[in-house]
């Protein structure tokens, strides 16, 4: 019997515990305008929390024609968090390690992948800057909350 009870604790402890590390990303939550595009390209981010994490998705224009879309995750699997990525280009998704977590940005990581091998996400205020890299190479994205 006691050990019973320490098993379901054990297990309600460990969603508890998911659910906290995963309002870390409340922030992330909302419509988001991509700041730093070309002339006649729009571009923007949409995250949603979901029962089992958070989804988005990525998407970019050019007039009103879509020419980039990105379906993304934040998601825990063998009781981590992952940053899930994927795009039409790939085979299968891209799971990005989370390796560090705060109340306004995380960092990513997938030593493994071809580029992006690092994805950071921080926030100040409105702005969400989104930076992706591998070695020497770094692309930035400046983002601005819709309302």
């Amino acid at each position: 019997m006691k050990e019973s009870i320490l098993i379901v604790f054990g297990l309600f402890f460990a969603h508890f515990s998911f659910s906290q590390a995963m309002e870390d990303f409340i922030w992330l939550e909302g419509k988001w305008e991509r700041q730093n595009v070309r002339s006649g390209t729009t571009a923007f981010e949409v995250w949603e929390r979901t029962s089992d994490g958070y989804s988005g998705l990525g998407i970019s224009m050019r007039g009103a024609d879509t020419t980039f879309v990105e379906s993304l995750a934040l998601v825990e699997k063998d009781e981590t968090i992952y940053y899930v990525a994927n795009v039409s280009s790939n085979a299968e998704p891209t799971y990005f390690k989370v390796t560090k977590i705060s109340k306004a940005g995380f960092v990513c990581e997938n030593p493994q992948h071809d580029f992006p091998k690092k994805i950071q996400y921080s926030l100040d205020g409105e702005k969400l800057t989104a930076v992706i890299s591998a070695g020497e190479k770094t692309m930035g994205f400046i983002f601005k909350k819709m309302n």
